[in-house]
């Protein structure tokens, strides 16, 4: 980082030149000061021209050694001898022998000496796994396979999803027509769990919006969960004939595709949900104590680890208020076993990460953001707070491994050095001797040792390409593995990229912008600038971390100044900066950008005429907003699969951050780049999927209809058959779209044949 300014590297040569020189002919300044005033000045004046001239000549020498990349590595991102491959790693063999692959071989690395000795087939060889059941949908109807062996368990038309082996290896559970079974495999016997399943109805078969937003996309619609005994099975029942349907509609055919989604949104009434209990071989189910009639959620349930209750996730409908109660499977009696309110928001967890259980039953470890910044707490078996772990204006990111024996965690952090980067720590159960264990001003990516002795990180920064380091826990660099810096890196001219902090203007928050810069950069020109962006709460894309592609160094030597922001919500700043974005969506983000902005203009020769910005589904939805309300800053804009009112959003997702409309009028009207469609004055493309299920193209239309009224132009694609992002031909033919509007607003002439697939 330069502080705020740009310094053309050949004046960075020359000064350093400069000074080296001085100092070491430091001893003929005597000479000079012996000389009469004239003589002395007139010496001083020829020496130093000749100086110049020899450090003139030495950094046009420097430069023309340095080689342009070629059309390899442009269009096929080849940067062999620029960069090379980093070792892959094996696995671990224990905790203190490490395989690594380099070069084509295997090698063993010895972690208490660092010697390197070439793996032998023993040292390849892995213990053989007990076979393990697996269970598939082939053909429509259920498989499953044990001992080499395979069974189909069904043979019937039914709609079939989600087959899941019990812990045990003796069931298979799964979802026929929205009703849940299992089949005893011993037995070779099918059994019907539910029995009330239908269109509206759905039992261990997850509703659109618990699946978008409370248990996630990964779950595939599942919403059972087998205890760890194998025992019983817990699933969510669903009712959602309360629901709204929205219609989606596409081309295809003689009278068009139409396909119809339960979909809530802002205000709507949401499924009714039930969480029961039942057993694999069948009988009554067991209702937990809630009444589906209560507008409530119900986030991803956690089994104790014996089995004997089951931890349900409970929040009401305005998410500020998470609580978890133990459930029995006998009866369904509930008690509460965590309560946590915030003046905002409760996020619900959709990975099961909220609680790690220690394996000798001592407790566990939750995660909270309730300080305002993320951290680890140990409580015991029956729900109770010990002590906290972590705690500090810092944010961590996952839990790596938890050494019970010794009473100390291992775990990742955003720095606390710098917000960019992600480093690797430790701290006793007990929350204290916290110490950092990555070393240098590097983000870290990290393998640790099965018994955390020691840990391979693979670290880089925007301007040092990745390398690959053995360390142990005791911070002691064992063995460096790698460096993908290739031989010929430094005979390159490649476009430089840092990370830039923008104070904010309230002076709270260094912003952070990852930036690369144009390839020999004229201070006598300006540059327009394309920013790419996500921007939602919490989903920051900036981080200090190498990065050298094809298209970035392309666009960097055609004169773009590329850019990537984060702003104060964005989780940088902890919950505490996402909590900005409470009933305000939009603001704080185009508030935080447009200071970036305007940095880029005074600092960065960025030229105001040309500000583009560019993102997909919440980017999308601040490219509209940037070319409607901050259209003073922003001038061109690329938007795909846009919110542009977010009153035409899912329930969940929305009023976990605007409220209802009923206590937030203003806010919403605020928010919608529909509402300042009339200060739209650039250029703005609009992108959208026909059938996209999750960003409705209603979003689209609602905005180019008001842009219409308004006698604004923009452009407009849409891509039958596209839901929320597509591939293909019409992929394909969206990059292109892109390239070509780049081209002619931004770099203003014909876009290369090269770069048009």
């Amino acid at each position: 980082m330069l502080n705020g300014c740009l310094v053309d590297s050949h004046f960075l040569f020359q000064h350093n030149s400069i000074h080296q020189f001085r100092q070491a002919h430091s001893s003929k300044t005597s000479i000079l000061a012996a000389q009469s005033p004239n003589q002395s000045n007139m010496l001083r004046t020829l020496k130093q021209a000749a100086l110049w001239a020899v450090v003139l000549m030495a950094g046009l020498t420097v430069q023309a050694q340095k080689k342009d990349l070629g059309n390899d590595q442009y269009f096929k991102s080849n940067f062999k001898g620029i960069t090379q491959a980093l070792p892959t790693v094996n696995r671990w063999i224990d905790d203190s022998h490490l395989l690594l692959r380099r070069d084509g071989k295997n090698y063993v690395i010895d972690c208490k000496t660092g010697t390197e000795t070439e793996a032998t087939e023993a040292d390849m060889k892995v213990e053989p796994k007990p076979d393990k059941t697996t269970a598939y949908l082939k053909a429509g109807d259920v498989y499953a396979k044990f001992g080499g062996t395979e069974m189909q368990l069904t043979s019937d038309k039914s709609k079939k999803a989600n087959p899941t082996v019990s812990p045990d290896g003796n069931y298979v559970a799964y979802t026929k027509d929205n009703d849940l079974y299992s089949y005893n495999l011993a037995a070779k016997k099918e059994t019907r769990l539910t029995s009330d399943g239908s269109e509206t109805i759905l039992n261990g078969y997850a509703s659109w919006v618990y699946m978008e937003e409370i248990l996630g996309r990964q779950t595939q619609y599942r919403a059972f969960w087998w205890s760890p005994d194998s025992k019983h099975i817990a699933f969510f029942h669903s009712d959602e004939s309360q629901v709204p349907v929205f219609t989606i509609t596409d081309a295809p055919g003689l009278h068009g595709v139409v396909e119809k989604e339960r979909y809530p949104k802002v205000g709507d009434p949401n499924p009714e949900v039930k969480v029961g209990v039942v057993k694999p071989d069948g009988g009554n189910v067991v209702w937990a104590d809630f009444n589906p009639k209560d507008d409530q959620y119900f986030g991803l349930p956690y089994w104790m680890p014996d089995g004997s209750s089951l931890l349900v996730q409970w929040m009401n409908r305005l998410q500020d208020n998470l609580i978890i109660y133990e459930v029995s499977t006998t009866n369904g009696s509930k008690r509460e076993f965590y309560n946590e309110k915030q003046k905002t928001w409760v996020d619900l967890d959709d990975g099961g990460d909220r609680i790690h259980f220690m394996e000798n039953n001592t407790g566990f470890i939750l995660f909270s953001d309730a300080t305002g910044w993320k951290h680890m707490y140990f409580y015991d078996m029956k729900g109770k707070l010990v002590n906290a772990i972590t705690s500090g204006k810092f944010t961590v990111t996952d839990l790596t491994y938890v050494d019970e024996k010794k009473g100390i965690v291992y775990f990742m952090a955003r720095s606390l050095e710098n917000t960019a980067r992600n480093d690797f720590y430790r701290v006793n159960i007990n929350g204290k001797n916290m110490e950092r264990l990555t070393m240098g001003e590097y983000n870290n990516n990290i393998n640790l040792s099965p018994g955390g002795s020691y840990f391979v990180t693979t670290y880089s920064n925007a301007s040092t390409p990745p390398r690959m380091t053995l360390i142990s826990s005791k911070r002691k660099i064992v063995k460096e593995l790698g460096d993908s810096k290739g031989p010929e890196f430094d005979n390159y001219n490649i476009a430089k990229t840092e990370l830039v902090r923008v104070k904010s203007d309230d002076g709270l928050y260094d912003l952070p912008m990852k930036v690369t810069w144009p390839l020999n950069m004229d201070k006598t020109k300006k540059y327009p600038v394309l920013i790419s962006i996500y921007g939602g709460p919490n989903a920051g894309t900036v981080m200090d971390t190498w990065s050298l592609g094809g298209n970035q160094q392309w666009y960097a030597k055609e004169g773009l100044i590329q850019v990537s922001m984060d702003h104060r919500a964005s989780g940088h700043f902890g919950k505490e900066g996402v909590n900005y974005m409470y009933h305000n969506l939009g603001y704080w983000e185009m508030k935080d950008y447009s200071t970036m902005v305007k940095w880029l203009i005074a600092n960065g020769n960025a030229d105001p005429a040309k500000i583009c910005i560019t993102g997909f589904s919440y980017g999308g939805y601040m490219s509209c907003y940037a070319l409607t309300y901050g259209s003073d800053v922003f001038t061109h804009g690329m938007a795909g699969g846009s919110v542009t009112d977010w009153t035409l959003y899912d329930s969940h997702y929305t009023e976990r951050y605007m409220g209802t409309q009923a206590n937030n009028a203003e806010g919403y009207k605020n928010s919608s780049a529909v509402t300042h469609a009339d200060k739209y004055k650039g250029v703005l493309q609009i992108v959208h999927g026909m059938i996209d299920d999750n960003v409705h193209m209603q979003n689209s239309i609602l905005l180019i209809s008001k842009l219409q009224d308004l006698k604004k132009d923009f452009e407009f694609m849409p891509y039958s058959g596209g839901r929320h992002g597509w591939g293909g031909n019409k992929g394909i033919h969206f990059q292109n779209l892109k390239t070509k509007f780049i081209y002619k607003y931004l770099l203003e002439k014909d876009a290369p044949k090269e770069l048009i697939r």
